[in-house]
């Protein structure tokens, strides 16, 4: 991968907005309580400012979220609406546009794909494992056969069954970043989607070198086209003939597949890093995590945080707490 820090000139800009029930109004109003702004804008709640991002939640319940880390902290609430109500919020699709996928599920299953998805965005400790893998349309019986899904929505058990076996028969490229890497990343203003971006196009690359009889290529979508590929105007390689679609993973065989296999990669890398510093480490970025980031830094010292956890997330200012 590329690693030339000293050419970015410029802070990447997110907004994203997205509607939250009640229960979630009310304890984002609680959350905030001694971070707004004095002054609120016409129709809101309240605005107030975290790090680097602006949340602005309106009366109706919409809530915009603006700034380098606004990924970040949607990817918060929107996590906390879901085990609040059930309800799944996708933040990276636009509020009133829903862009169509270009092709329908039928027509993937009878199509040689590849696809990549990434593990380990949302999760304070491990790195982010991204794979792109290919399946060709006389192997999709065989994945759908052998329980592939999103890997969201399998155990860790099931994924620990079933990856081995899409390893050993199914084409794939993995890259694997490490926290102090992406830190490094972090320290120079990359934003979340650019380093997703740059990790889909690095694998997506080699996948495509390896296997150019493929009929389409597939990529949960994340971000715009448009923004994504501003993300890798800087790659020496790119690779732009890509579906871009939400929910992906539940769509196209080579998505889920990659999602298995990524999910099955970053468990191990967990696994790993658990052993080393002698306690298992939590998946997720809530209040456990905290505390646990925390005794951590009393066992091991601040500066083991840089290679196990991502320094940029809200945990890293709130572990002070249990310090």
């Amino acid at each position: 991968m590329q690693r030339n820090y000293d050419t970015l000139n410029m802070v990447m800009f997110m907004t994203i907005v997205f509607k939250v029930s009640d229960k979630l109004k009310e304890k984002m109003i609680q959350y905030y309580m001694d971070k707004r702004r004095s002054k609120t804008p016409p129709y809101a709640v309240f605005q107030a400012d975290d790090a680097d991002t602006i949340i602005t939640l309106y009366e109706s319940g919409k809530v915009m979220f603006q700034g380098i880390s606004a990924d970040i902290d949607a990817k918060m609430w929107s996590e906390m609406e879901e085990k609040l109500t059930g309800k799944k919020i996708n933040i990276y699709e636009p509020e009133k546009k829903r862009e169509k996928s270009k092709l329908e599920r039928k027509e993937w299953q009878a199509k040689s794909t590849i696809g990549s998805d990434e593990v380990g965005t949302g999760d304070y400790f491990g790195p982010i494992v991204v794979t792109a893998s290919y399946v060709s349309k006389d192997q999709t019986d065989f994945v759908e056969q052998l329980g592939v899904r999103d890997s969201k929505v399998l155990t860790d058990e099931k994924i620990k069954e079933i990856a081995p076996t899409l390893i050993k028969n199914i084409p794939y490229c993995t890259y694997i970043l490490t926290n102090t890497d992406y830190n490094k990343y972090q320290s120079v203003g990359y934003n979340m989607n650019k380093i997703k971006a740059i990790l889909h196009n690095k694998v997506l690359v080699e996948m495509k070198r390896r296997e150019p009889n493929y009929e389409a290529i597939v990529v949960d979508q994340f971000v715009y086209p448009k923004k994504y590929f501003e993300h890798i105007q800087e790659a020496t390689e790119k690779v732009t003939d890509i579906d871009f679609t939400p929910k992906a993973e539940s769509k196209c065989a080579s998505v889920a597949v990659s999602s298995c296999i990524s999910r099955y990669i970053f468990l191990q890398k967990m696994a790993e890093l658990s052993q080393e510093i002698g306690m298992t480490l939590l998946k997720g970025a809530g209040e456990e995590v905290d505390k646990q980031a925390a005794k951590i830094v009393n066992t091991h010292g601040k500066d083991k945080l840089k290679e196990i956890a991502k320094l940029n997330f809200k945990n890293t200012e709130k572990l002070q707490q249990y310090l």
